[in-house]
């Protein structure tokens, strides 16, 4: 059975699309819960006109879009995050709270479904996503994630450095004891 998707759904396609989808599926679950509707001849010329009016309004669109893109590309969004002593979030960061901070910081709208983190971040640190905002357009978003306690970024390089200095000794004091035995 083919049928016309009016809304976004999870493993099977996005608004507009046509899909091919057991009768049951259609009959019992999309389309009483209008995410889909009968491709018949009918809602294919529907389909049609709304799909020439959403690249009309798209086009227009895309010069906004490209002003998102350089406001993002130029930025550094900082997020807050609770961290325990080792400096591992406690979580995880989501596209949903990185696009709340771009909201925010930047006062620039993008759905959370835009956003696509290229790790999972779950460290304190820098890292890069990319926002999907027109077929055109892409936008890589640098984002920094802070321990939240100490109000201010993670760690630099040199407080980095350190750290590991410090480690250093406590490894040859254990050496230095083991020998004594």
């Amino acid at each position: 059975m083919e049928v016309i998707l009016l809304k976004d759904v999870d493993k099977l396609g996005y608004v507009n699309d046509v899909v091919n989808v057991k009768n049951g599926y259609g009959r019992n679950y999309l389309i009483p819960q209008k995410k889909a509707v009968i491709a018949n001849a009918a809602n294919r010329v529907q389909l049609e006109k709304r799909l020439e009016s959403e690249r009309a309004r798209r086009e227009k669109m895309l010069g906004a879009y490209k002003e998102m893109e350089a406001k993002l590309n130029g930025a550094i969004i900082k997020i807050a995050a609770k961290t325990g002593t080792t400096d591992k979030i406690f979580g995880s960061v989501t596209n949903v709270q990185l696009a709340a901070a771009i909201k925010e910081q930047l006062d620039v709208e993008i759905e959370r479904r835009d956003i696509k983190l290229n790790e999972d971040v779950k460290t304190l640190g820098s890292y890069t996503a990319v926002a999907n905002l027109h077929p055109e357009v892409q936008a890589a978003i640098n984002f920094e994630v802070y321990d939240d306690d100490k109000k201010q970024p993670a760690p630099k390089k040199a407080e980095a450095e350190a750290t590991t200095e410090e480690e250093v000794p406590v490894a040859e004091e254990t050496s230095t004891s083991e020998e004594e035995a």
